[in-house]
């Protein structure tokens, strides 16, 4: 199934596709040069939304969360993906140390987990789990909805090197996106790999920077198939010097929403678009969607309520929020049933492994569907019997559809590696 796109047969985005599909070979081999010259994220997931004039990533996550929500016939793929990735990193690899958040009870999170420990117990690798918890000093065990269970052990370090009691893994896999900081027991690890890097957390990582680096992938790949990369690519901007809690540095942040408000009513006049733009505000580090708002008019930047500004103050972990990005909001046409729907695009090393529809019956369509009360539609986006069709009618083909969104989610990803390539400390060390 592919929820119903509530816009026009003719409009931008059925362009976009049928260019797409046109390209496919060129595309494909532009992507394949990429990753000659670039190391994909180990793994990551791209949050999508289309307009129906417009089809552009909102946020990439490097520590995906929702491996539950793809469906079995999607585990195969990952399994394939995982084999390829850890026989880049380390071909002898035998143990995997797992990492989780450290809030493990709750059983949606947890049955991410399990599946992760069966995608990688099926590539070859033993797994088990460890946790950056400091209450966790023994084995302990975690119930899943199920019936079944999970043990996680306390973390063991010793002489350079991070494992459990009786349990020496050649590499570690986070799935703790670090908002809270980084842990010393993760640093100067002897001759482990520890995967995403400590630079892909919110300790250390910007939205900011992230979108910097997609902007430039957007161009570089629009200029490929002769198209407007506005059509592909949110305009974003970062706020610094904030104090939500105190009302500072709000005058700033009005001015760029402003601008930000400014530039897409431009892009909406030139294309014909009778939308009202709106931005998004969000945590420039951090994710869970956690202190985000949504802005119709710069006016309603100085007259947040209280309630409001302490809500945008922290973020997951409780951490202050000081640095914002503005983005431009994209509207979701889409629908599941009668609920406002979003797809999310999941991959490991350079494939598309599979993606479920984020839906959410409160909120509208120009909201952060990241919320509690949000549901999950699994698609399989990977399927042998779901490659792309060229010549069919645009919009009229769920396949079609799907393979646009892996090419835009791997947009993302490769986004993400230049970032993670300009931010690597010890890149710089050597540049």
């Amino acid at each position: 199934m592919v929820p119903h796109l509530i816009t026009a047969l003719t409009g931008p985005i059925n362009e976009l596709e049928q260019r797409v599909l046109e390209s496919m070979p060129a595309i494909e081999r532009w992507f394949r040069l990429e990753w000659m010259e670039h190391t994909p994220p180990f793994y990551s997931s791209v949050d999508l939304r289309n307009a129906g004039f417009k089809l552009a990533p909102v946020d990439t996550n490097l520590f995906p969360g929702g491996f539950n929500n793809l469906t079995p016939e999607m585990l195969p793929f990952a399994v394939q993906a995982a084999m390829s990735a850890i026989e880049k990193i380390c071909p002898e690899a035998k143990n995997l140390l797992l990492i989780p958040e450290n809030h493990t009870r709750n059983s949606f999170y947890l049955s991410n987990i399990a599946t992760l420990i069966r995608i990688f117990t099926q590539a070859g690798l033993n797994v088990r789990l460890g946790s950056l918890d400091e209450a966790i000093t023994a084995p302990t065990e975690l119930a899943l909805a199920d019936g079944s269970s999970l043990t996680v052990e306390p973390l063991l370090r010793t002489r350079g090197r991070l494992g459990l009691k009786g349990f020496d893994p050649c590499t570690i896999l986070l799935n703790n996106d670090l908002s809270a900081g980084i842990p010393r027991v993760l640093e100067h690890l002897h001759e482990q790999y520890l995967l995403p890097p400590l630079h892909a957390g919110w300790a250390l990582r910007r939205k900011s920077q992230h979108f910097k680096a997609y902007e430039d992938v957007a161009k570089r790949f629009s200029k490929l198939l002769g198209m407007d990369p506005w059509l592909i690519n949110p305009l974003s901007v970062p706020v610094e010097g904030l104090d939500f809690s105190e009302g500072q540095g709000l005058e700033a942040l009005q001015t760029h929403v402003d601008a930000v408000l400014s530039k897409t009513r431009r892009k909406y006049k030139e294309y014909g678009i009778q939308e009202k733009p709106f931005v998004v505000v969000k945590p420039d580090a951090g994710t869970y969607g956690m202190g985000v708002m949504t802005v119709r008019d710069a006016k309603e930047v100085l007259e947040l309520s209280r309630r409001c500004r302490n809500k945008m103050s922290v973020s997951k972990d409780c951490q202050a929020v000081h640095q914002v990005l503005v983005q431009e909001g994209v509207v979701t046409h889409e629908r599941v049933n009668d609920a406002v729907a979003e797809p999310v695009v999941y991959m490991m090393d350079r494939y598309v492994v599979g993606g479920f529809y984020r839906i959410h019956a409160d909120r509208g369509m120009d909201e952060n569907l990241n919320a509690p009360g949000a549901s999950y539609v699994p698609l399989a986006f990977s399927q042998a019997s779901q490659l792309p069709r060229p010549g069919e009618k645009p919009g009229a083909s769920a396949p079609n559809r799907f393979y646009m969104y892996g090419v835009i989610a791997r947009l993302g990803m490769l986004a993400a590696s230049y970032e993670l390539e300009v931010t690597d400390p010890e890149a710089e060390v050597y540049a």
